[in-house]
Protein backbone atom coordinates (compact mmCIF):
# COMPACT_ATOMS: atom_id res chain seq x y z
CA UNK A 1 0.00 0.00 0.00
CA UNK A 2 1.65 3.48 -1.63
CA UNK A 3 1.04 6.63 0.52
CA UNK A 4 0.27 9.12 -2.24
CA UNK A 5 0.25 12.93 -1.68
CA UNK A 6 -1.38 15.47 -3.36
CA UNK A 7 -1.98 15.18 -7.49
CA UNK A 8 -1.75 11.05 -6.93
CA UNK A 9 1.80 12.05 -6.46
CA UNK A 10 3.82 8.78 -4.58
CA UNK A 11 6.74 10.73 -2.24
CA UNK A 12 8.49 7.21 -1.70
CA UNK A 13 9.06 6.95 -5.66
CA UNK A 14 11.93 8.94 -6.72
CA UNK A 15 11.37 9.06 -10.41
CA UNK A 16 12.58 11.69 -12.07
CA UNK A 17 9.75 13.04 -14.38
CA UNK A 18 8.21 15.93 -15.07
CA UNK A 19 4.47 14.70 -16.38
CA UNK A 20 1.35 16.75 -16.85
CA UNK A 21 -0.98 13.84 -17.62
CA UNK A 22 -2.38 13.34 -14.06
CA UNK A 23 -2.67 17.06 -13.84
CA UNK A 24 -4.63 18.92 -16.62
CA UNK A 25 -8.36 18.43 -15.37
CA UNK A 26 -7.40 21.23 -12.57
CA UNK A 27 -8.13 23.52 -15.31
CA UNK A 28 -11.40 23.16 -15.33
CA UNK A 29 -11.75 23.59 -11.73
CA UNK A 30 -14.30 27.19 -10.86
CA UNK A 31 -11.32 29.82 -10.04
CA UNK A 32 -8.51 28.67 -12.43
CA UNK A 33 -9.61 32.09 -14.60
CA UNK A 34 -7.62 33.98 -11.85
CA UNK A 35 -4.51 31.78 -12.01
CA UNK A 36 -4.87 32.11 -15.78
CA UNK A 37 -5.24 35.93 -16.03
CA UNK A 38 -1.85 35.91 -13.65
CA UNK A 39 -0.02 33.68 -16.03
CA UNK A 40 -1.40 36.18 -18.67
CA UNK A 41 -0.27 39.10 -17.17
CA UNK A 42 3.21 37.86 -16.04
CA UNK A 43 3.75 36.67 -20.05
CA UNK A 44 2.34 39.94 -21.02
CA UNK A 45 4.24 41.95 -19.15
CA UNK A 46 7.62 40.76 -19.75
CA UNK A 47 7.13 40.54 -23.10
CA UNK A 48 6.61 44.44 -22.94
CA UNK A 49 9.54 44.07 -20.90
CA UNK A 50 11.80 42.44 -22.88
CA UNK A 51 10.76 44.64 -26.43
CA UNK A 52 10.97 47.28 -24.96
CA UNK A 53 14.29 47.56 -23.25
CA UNK A 54 16.38 48.06 -26.02
CA UNK A 55 14.77 51.82 -26.03
CA UNK A 56 14.27 52.33 -22.12
CA UNK A 57 17.32 53.33 -20.56
CA UNK A 58 16.10 52.67 -16.80
CA UNK A 59 15.84 48.85 -17.99
CA UNK A 60 19.92 48.98 -19.15
CA UNK A 61 22.75 48.03 -17.68
CA UNK A 62 24.81 51.39 -16.87
CA UNK A 63 27.34 51.14 -19.26
CA UNK A 64 25.04 50.52 -22.28
CA UNK A 65 22.86 53.75 -22.28
CA UNK A 66 22.10 53.42 -25.61
CA UNK A 67 22.36 49.97 -26.45
CA UNK A 68 24.61 49.46 -29.66
CA UNK A 69 22.58 47.16 -32.73
CA UNK A 70 24.57 44.45 -32.00
CA UNK A 71 23.77 43.56 -28.38
CA UNK A 72 20.39 44.67 -28.45
CA UNK A 73 19.11 41.53 -29.91
CA UNK A 74 16.18 40.35 -31.66
CA UNK A 75 14.01 43.27 -30.24
CA UNK A 76 16.79 45.79 -31.07
CA UNK A 77 14.36 47.81 -34.18
CA UNK A 78 11.78 48.35 -31.81
CA UNK A 79 12.74 50.87 -30.05
CA UNK A 80 10.05 51.41 -27.86
CA UNK A 81 10.28 53.85 -25.18
CA UNK A 82 8.95 53.17 -21.39
CA UNK A 83 8.53 56.13 -19.40
CA UNK A 84 9.15 55.93 -15.47
CA UNK A 85 5.59 55.90 -14.64
CA UNK A 86 4.94 53.08 -17.55
CA UNK A 87 7.43 50.76 -16.41
CA UNK A 88 6.60 51.05 -12.89
CA UNK A 89 3.39 50.26 -13.47
CA UNK A 90 4.44 47.26 -15.52
CA UNK A 91 6.89 46.39 -13.17
CA UNK A 92 4.33 46.39 -10.59
CA UNK A 93 1.56 44.51 -12.76
CA UNK A 94 4.13 41.74 -13.11
CA UNK A 95 4.74 40.87 -9.51
CA UNK A 96 0.69 41.36 -8.77
CA UNK A 97 0.41 38.84 -11.73
CA UNK A 98 2.72 36.09 -10.24
CA UNK A 99 1.33 36.39 -6.80
CA UNK A 100 -2.31 35.83 -8.19
CA UNK A 101 -0.21 32.85 -10.46
CA UNK A 102 1.07 31.09 -7.57
CA UNK A 103 -2.00 31.90 -5.19
CA UNK A 104 -4.50 30.09 -7.62
CA UNK A 105 -2.09 27.49 -8.80
CA UNK A 106 -3.73 24.69 -7.14
CA UNK A 107 -6.11 25.03 -9.49
CA UNK A 108 -4.67 26.00 -12.56
CA UNK A 109 -3.01 22.98 -14.82
CA UNK A 110 0.33 21.38 -15.36
CA UNK A 111 1.09 22.29 -18.67
CA UNK A 112 -0.77 25.82 -18.57
CA UNK A 113 1.71 27.00 -15.87
CA UNK A 114 5.05 25.34 -17.22
CA UNK A 115 4.44 26.45 -20.76
CA UNK A 116 4.03 29.84 -19.36
CA UNK A 117 7.18 29.28 -17.39
CA UNK A 118 9.26 28.43 -20.41
CA UNK A 119 7.56 31.43 -22.59
CA UNK A 120 8.72 33.98 -20.09
CA UNK A 121 12.26 32.70 -19.90
CA UNK A 122 12.19 32.51 -23.90
CA UNK A 123 11.52 36.28 -24.13
CA UNK A 124 13.68 37.35 -21.85
CA UNK A 125 16.61 36.01 -23.09
CA UNK A 126 15.91 37.48 -26.79
CA UNK A 127 15.96 40.93 -24.47
CA UNK A 128 19.17 42.61 -24.63
CA UNK A 129 21.35 42.11 -20.57
CA UNK A 130 19.03 43.91 -18.33
CA UNK A 131 19.51 45.65 -15.39
CA UNK A 132 23.18 44.78 -14.16
CA UNK A 133 27.04 45.28 -15.75
CA UNK A 134 27.72 41.74 -14.10
CA UNK A 135 28.05 39.86 -17.23
CA UNK A 136 30.61 42.46 -18.30
CA UNK A 137 32.30 41.51 -15.08
CA UNK A 138 31.88 38.17 -15.65
CA UNK A 139 33.77 38.47 -19.09
CA UNK A 140 36.06 40.53 -17.62
CA UNK A 141 37.42 38.00 -15.07
CA UNK A 142 37.37 35.86 -17.69
CA UNK A 143 39.66 37.24 -20.39
CA UNK A 144 41.97 38.50 -17.40
CA UNK A 145 42.94 35.22 -16.50
CA UNK A 146 42.60 33.04 -19.67
CA UNK A 147 43.91 35.52 -22.43
CA UNK A 148 46.24 37.86 -19.87
CA UNK A 149 47.84 35.52 -17.30
CA UNK A 150 46.14 37.50 -14.41
CA UNK A 151 44.79 36.33 -11.73
CA UNK A 152 41.36 37.60 -11.04
CA UNK A 153 40.89 37.26 -7.39
CA UNK A 154 43.93 39.08 -6.79
CA UNK A 155 43.01 42.45 -9.67
CA UNK A 156 40.19 43.72 -10.30
CA UNK A 157 39.32 45.20 -14.42
CA UNK A 158 41.17 47.95 -14.46
CA UNK A 159 44.20 45.52 -14.96
CA UNK A 160 42.51 45.10 -18.61
CA UNK A 161 41.95 48.59 -19.15
CA UNK A 162 42.88 48.52 -22.59
CA UNK A 163 41.09 45.45 -24.08
CA UNK A 164 37.18 45.73 -25.50
CA UNK A 165 35.31 44.52 -22.57
CA UNK A 166 36.36 47.18 -19.92
CA UNK A 167 34.63 50.26 -21.14
CA UNK A 168 31.40 48.24 -20.20
CA UNK A 169 32.06 47.18 -16.48
CA UNK A 170 30.27 48.95 -14.23
CA UNK A 171 32.52 51.82 -12.71
CA UNK A 172 31.90 50.38 -8.83
CA UNK A 173 33.50 46.81 -10.30
CA UNK A 174 36.04 48.38 -12.02
CA UNK A 175 38.84 48.11 -8.99
CA UNK A 176 37.45 45.04 -7.11
CA UNK A 177 38.57 41.73 -7.34
CA UNK A 178 36.13 38.68 -8.32
CA UNK A 179 33.97 37.74 -5.53
CA UNK A 180 32.67 34.29 -7.46
CA UNK A 181 33.82 31.12 -6.81
CA UNK A 182 36.99 29.29 -8.29
CA UNK A 183 34.22 26.25 -10.02
CA UNK A 184 32.42 29.48 -12.02
CA UNK A 185 35.44 31.06 -12.41
CA UNK A 186 37.28 28.03 -14.54
CA UNK A 187 33.89 27.54 -16.36
CA UNK A 188 34.22 31.53 -17.36
CA UNK A 189 37.18 30.51 -19.31
CA UNK A 190 35.81 28.67 -21.66
CA UNK A 191 33.94 31.67 -22.40
CA UNK A 192 36.90 34.67 -22.66
CA UNK A 193 37.52 33.86 -26.63
CA UNK A 194 34.21 34.83 -27.16
CA UNK A 195 32.83 38.46 -28.89
CA UNK A 196 30.75 40.35 -26.02
CA UNK A 197 27.66 40.40 -27.99
CA UNK A 198 28.35 35.97 -28.07
CA UNK A 199 29.50 35.67 -24.69
CA UNK A 200 26.58 37.81 -23.23
CA UNK A 201 24.90 35.15 -24.93
CA UNK A 202 25.93 32.16 -23.56
CA UNK A 203 26.01 33.67 -20.28
CA UNK A 204 22.04 34.77 -20.47
CA UNK A 205 21.43 31.12 -21.91
CA UNK A 206 23.03 29.24 -19.29
CA UNK A 207 21.49 31.52 -16.52
CA UNK A 208 17.87 30.26 -18.43
CA UNK A 209 18.65 26.37 -19.05
CA UNK A 210 19.85 26.63 -15.19
CA UNK A 211 16.73 28.55 -14.01
CA UNK A 212 14.36 26.22 -16.18
CA UNK A 213 16.65 23.04 -14.87
CA UNK A 214 15.88 24.22 -11.26
CA UNK A 215 12.27 24.03 -12.09
CA UNK A 216 12.24 20.42 -13.28
CA UNK A 217 14.17 19.61 -9.88
CA UNK A 218 11.58 21.67 -7.13
CA UNK A 219 9.33 19.82 -9.77
CA UNK A 220 10.33 16.40 -8.57
CA UNK A 221 11.48 17.25 -5.22
CA UNK A 222 8.14 18.36 -4.15
CA UNK A 223 6.85 14.60 -5.39
CA UNK A 224 9.04 13.30 -2.87
CA UNK A 225 8.51 15.78 -0.22
CA UNK A 226 4.35 15.53 -0.80
CA UNK A 227 4.01 19.16 -1.79
CA UNK A 228 1.99 20.43 -4.86
CA UNK A 229 4.45 20.36 -7.70
CA UNK A 230 2.63 22.75 -9.96
CA UNK A 231 2.12 25.09 -7.31
CA UNK A 232 6.23 24.91 -6.22
CA UNK A 233 6.97 25.44 -10.03
CA UNK A 234 4.97 28.30 -10.51
CA UNK A 235 6.65 29.90 -7.13
CA UNK A 236 10.09 29.28 -8.85
CA UNK A 237 9.86 29.96 -12.14
CA UNK A 238 7.58 32.55 -12.52
CA UNK A 239 9.21 34.44 -10.02
CA UNK A 240 10.00 38.12 -11.95
CA UNK A 241 13.37 38.61 -9.95
CA UNK A 242 14.67 35.08 -11.35
CA UNK A 243 13.63 35.71 -14.31
CA UNK A 244 13.81 39.30 -15.36
CA UNK A 245 16.59 40.20 -13.11
CA UNK A 246 18.27 36.53 -12.70
CA UNK A 247 17.70 35.58 -16.28
CA UNK A 248 17.72 38.75 -17.92
CA UNK A 249 21.32 39.80 -16.52
CA UNK A 250 22.53 36.20 -16.83
CA UNK A 251 23.53 35.90 -13.64
CA UNK A 252 25.76 32.86 -12.13
CA UNK A 253 23.38 32.91 -9.14
CA UNK A 254 21.28 30.74 -11.19
CA UNK A 255 24.13 28.23 -12.25
CA UNK A 256 25.13 27.94 -8.48
CA UNK A 257 20.93 26.93 -7.33
CA UNK A 258 20.60 24.46 -10.08
CA UNK A 259 23.66 22.62 -8.39
CA UNK A 260 22.63 23.26 -4.98
CA UNK A 261 18.84 22.21 -5.42
CA UNK A 262 20.02 19.07 -7.12
CA UNK A 263 22.28 18.72 -4.15
CA UNK A 264 19.05 18.49 -2.30
CA UNK A 265 16.98 16.60 -4.41
CA UNK A 266 19.53 13.34 -4.28
CA UNK A 267 19.31 14.18 -0.05
CA UNK A 268 15.95 13.12 -0.89
CA UNK A 269 16.44 10.44 -2.59
CA UNK A 270 18.83 8.91 0.10
CA UNK A 271 22.01 9.85 -2.27
CA UNK A 272 23.76 11.39 0.87
CA UNK A 273 27.51 11.56 -0.93
CA UNK A 274 26.87 12.78 -3.89
CA UNK A 275 24.19 15.42 -2.46
CA UNK A 276 26.84 16.64 -0.37
CA UNK A 277 29.15 16.83 -3.28
CA UNK A 278 26.80 18.84 -5.22
CA UNK A 279 26.62 21.07 -2.48
CA UNK A 280 30.16 21.78 -2.28
CA UNK A 281 29.99 22.35 -6.06
CA UNK A 282 27.18 25.05 -5.72
CA UNK A 283 29.33 27.08 -2.96
CA UNK A 284 32.06 26.48 -5.59
CA UNK A 285 30.35 28.60 -7.44
CA UNK A 286 29.35 30.98 -5.07
CA UNK A 287 30.21 30.56 -1.29
CA UNK A 288 26.15 31.53 -0.10
CA UNK A 289 25.04 27.82 -1.26
CA UNK A 290 27.20 26.45 1.43
CA UNK A 291 24.50 27.75 3.80
CA UNK A 292 22.59 24.97 2.73
CA UNK A 293 25.25 22.41 3.84
CA UNK A 294 25.11 22.81 7.73
CA UNK A 295 21.20 21.64 7.25
CA UNK A 296 21.89 18.82 5.13
CA UNK A 297 24.84 17.15 7.76
CA UNK A 298 22.51 17.92 10.82
CA UNK A 299 19.73 16.15 8.59
CA UNK A 300 17.21 14.08 10.87
CA UNK A 301 17.44 12.40 14.44
CA UNK A 302 17.69 8.91 15.58
CA UNK A 303 20.50 6.23 15.05
CA UNK A 304 20.23 5.95 11.24
CA UNK A 305 21.23 9.86 11.11
CA UNK A 306 24.87 8.93 12.24
CA UNK A 307 25.31 7.46 9.16
CA UNK A 308 23.76 9.81 7.29
CA UNK A 309 25.20 12.86 8.63
CA UNK A 310 28.50 10.86 7.76
CA UNK A 311 27.75 10.24 4.52
CA UNK A 312 26.80 13.66 3.59
CA UNK A 313 30.30 15.13 5.44
CA UNK A 314 32.39 12.38 3.61
CA UNK A 315 30.48 13.77 0.34
CA UNK A 316 31.20 17.17 1.42
CA UNK A 317 34.79 16.50 2.23
CA UNK A 318 36.11 14.63 -0.24
CA UNK A 319 34.93 17.20 -2.84
CA UNK A 320 35.72 20.09 -1.02
CA UNK A 321 39.59 18.46 -1.27
CA UNK A 322 39.24 18.08 -4.95
CA UNK A 323 38.00 21.95 -5.42
CA UNK A 324 40.83 23.06 -2.94
CA UNK A 325 43.85 21.46 -5.05
CA UNK A 326 42.09 22.59 -8.44
CA UNK A 327 41.83 25.94 -7.71
CA UNK A 328 45.30 25.88 -6.08
CA UNK A 329 46.95 24.84 -9.39
CA UNK A 330 44.46 27.22 -11.36
CA UNK A 331 44.70 30.59 -9.00
CA UNK A 332 47.23 29.78 -6.27
CA UNK A 333 46.13 31.53 -3.07
CA UNK A 334 44.24 34.22 -4.78
CA UNK A 335 41.19 32.80 -4.02
CA UNK A 336 41.70 32.96 -1.00
CA UNK A 337 41.12 36.94 -1.35
CA UNK A 338 37.68 36.27 -2.44
CA UNK A 339 36.63 36.52 1.12
CA UNK A 340 38.11 39.54 1.84
CA UNK A 341 36.11 40.81 -0.94
CA UNK A 342 33.12 39.88 0.07
CA UNK A 343 33.73 41.64 3.50
CA UNK A 344 34.73 44.52 1.80
CA UNK A 345 31.35 45.01 -0.58
CA UNK A 346 29.29 43.80 2.25
CA UNK A 347 30.48 46.57 4.43
CA UNK A 348 29.61 49.00 1.97
CA UNK A 349 26.14 47.83 1.72
CA UNK A 350 23.46 50.72 0.30
CA UNK A 351 19.92 51.30 0.57
CA UNK A 352 18.69 48.21 -1.73
CA UNK A 353 19.29 46.33 1.18
CA UNK A 354 16.27 46.01 4.22
CA UNK A 355 18.73 47.81 6.76
CA UNK A 356 19.71 50.33 4.01
CA UNK A 357 16.28 51.29 2.89
CA UNK A 358 14.97 51.41 6.85
CA UNK A 359 18.02 53.28 8.23
CA UNK A 360 17.54 55.88 5.08
CA UNK A 361 13.76 55.99 5.81
CA UNK A 362 14.08 56.33 8.86
CA UNK A 363 16.41 59.30 8.61
CA UNK A 364 19.39 57.41 10.26
CA UNK A 365 21.62 57.90 7.07
CA UNK A 366 22.25 57.92 3.90
CA UNK A 367 21.42 54.13 3.19
CA UNK A 368 25.22 53.02 4.38
CA UNK A 369 25.29 50.70 6.60
CA UNK A 370 28.09 51.48 9.66
CA UNK A 371 30.70 48.91 11.00
CA UNK A 372 28.58 49.01 14.31
CA UNK A 373 25.63 48.62 12.75
CA UNK A 374 26.37 45.41 9.98
CA UNK A 375 28.62 43.88 13.12
CA UNK A 376 25.40 43.21 15.16
CA UNK A 377 23.32 42.20 12.24
CA UNK A 378 26.14 40.06 11.06
CA UNK A 379 25.95 38.72 14.79
CA UNK A 380 21.95 38.11 14.71
CA UNK A 381 22.51 36.28 11.36
CA UNK A 382 25.11 33.53 12.88
CA UNK A 383 22.54 33.44 15.98
CA UNK A 384 19.63 32.64 14.27
CA UNK A 385 21.61 30.05 11.93
CA UNK A 386 23.15 28.19 14.95
CA UNK A 387 20.12 28.12 16.33
CA UNK A 388 18.09 26.93 13.20
CA UNK A 389 21.09 24.33 13.06
CA UNK A 390 20.72 23.30 16.51
CA UNK A 391 16.59 22.43 15.95
CA UNK A 392 17.32 20.75 13.05
CA UNK A 393 19.76 18.62 14.64
CA UNK A 394 17.91 17.46 17.55
CA UNK A 395 14.39 17.04 15.08
CA UNK A 396 12.47 20.05 15.60
CA UNK A 397 11.71 21.08 12.41
CA UNK A 398 12.56 19.95 8.92
CA UNK A 399 15.99 20.21 7.39
CA UNK A 400 14.98 22.23 4.17
CA UNK A 401 12.71 24.42 6.68
CA UNK A 402 15.89 25.77 8.83
CA UNK A 403 17.60 26.39 5.11
CA UNK A 404 14.78 28.39 3.74
CA UNK A 405 14.53 30.23 6.95
CA UNK A 406 18.06 30.43 7.10
CA UNK A 407 18.18 32.25 3.86
CA UNK A 408 15.58 34.66 4.69
CA UNK A 409 17.66 35.60 7.81
CA UNK A 410 20.35 36.12 5.17
CA UNK A 411 18.32 37.88 2.90
CA UNK A 412 16.95 40.22 6.13
CA UNK A 413 20.37 40.91 7.65
CA UNK A 414 22.50 41.58 3.93
CA UNK A 415 23.92 44.95 3.88
CA UNK A 416 24.02 44.74 0.48
CA UNK A 417 20.98 43.05 -1.43
CA UNK A 418 20.57 42.45 -5.33
CA UNK A 419 17.36 41.98 -6.71
CA UNK A 420 18.59 38.42 -7.94
CA UNK A 421 19.79 37.30 -4.27
CA UNK A 422 16.03 36.29 -3.95
CA UNK A 423 16.08 33.33 -5.81
CA UNK A 424 18.23 31.94 -3.25
CA UNK A 425 15.37 31.18 -1.00
CA UNK A 426 12.62 29.94 -3.73
CA UNK A 427 13.45 26.51 -4.13
CA UNK A 428 14.00 26.55 -0.61
CA UNK A 429 10.58 27.55 0.37
CA UNK A 430 8.89 25.75 -2.61
CA UNK A 431 9.92 22.19 -1.49
CA UNK A 432 8.58 23.33 2.33
CA UNK A 433 6.15 22.23 3.93
CA UNK A 434 6.40 25.26 6.02
CA UNK A 435 3.28 27.43 4.77
CA UNK A 436 4.94 30.41 6.37
CA UNK A 437 7.78 29.89 4.17
CA UNK A 438 6.01 30.32 1.07
CA UNK A 439 4.63 33.45 2.48
CA UNK A 440 7.87 34.69 3.26
CA UNK A 441 9.17 34.07 -0.07
CA UNK A 442 6.71 35.63 -2.14
CA UNK A 443 6.38 38.82 0.70
CA UNK A 444 9.68 39.22 0.52
CA UNK A 445 9.90 39.14 -3.06
CA UNK A 446 7.71 42.05 -3.14
CA UNK A 447 9.69 44.07 -0.70
CA UNK A 448 12.90 43.98 -2.62
CA UNK A 449 10.89 44.53 -5.80
CA UNK A 450 9.47 47.24 -4.30
CA UNK A 451 12.69 49.12 -2.94
CA UNK A 452 14.33 48.35 -6.44
CA UNK A 453 11.39 50.25 -7.92
CA UNK A 454 11.70 53.34 -6.02
CA UNK A 455 15.49 53.21 -7.60
CA UNK A 456 13.91 54.60 -10.83
CA UNK A 457 11.53 57.33 -9.38
CA UNK A 458 13.52 60.79 -10.06
CA UNK A 459 13.87 62.43 -6.47
CA UNK A 460 13.13 59.11 -4.79
CA UNK A 461 16.20 60.08 -2.27
CA UNK A 462 14.14 62.50 -0.94
CA UNK A 463 11.32 60.00 0.16
CA UNK A 464 13.96 57.87 1.53
CA UNK A 465 15.08 60.58 3.89
CA UNK A 466 18.84 61.67 1.98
Amino acid sequence: MSVRGPLGATPQSGAFELSTSTLDERGAVPGARVGLAGLFGVLVTGLVISVAAPGTNALLPESVRPVPNWLAGPFGSTRIHLGIPELTVVLAAMFVSYAVAVGASERLSARAVLMSIAAFHAVVLLAPPLLSTDIFSYQAYARMGALYGTNPYLQGPHAIALDMVFPFVGAKWSYIPSAYGPVFTAMSYLFAPLSIAASTLAYKSMAALASLATVALVWNGARLRGVDPVKAAALVGLNPLVVLYGVGGGHNDLLMLVAMTAGVYLLLRNRERRGGALLVVAAGIKLTAGLVLPFAIAGAPGRPSRTRRRDVAIGAGLTAAVLAAVSFALFGTGSLNMLATLKKTQSEGDWHSIPGFLTSRFGLGNGTIGHAPGLLLGVAFVAVLCWLVWKVWHGEIDWIDGAGWATVAILVTATALLPWYVAWLLPLAALSRDRRLWKSAIVLSGVVQGIQMLGYIPHASSLLGF
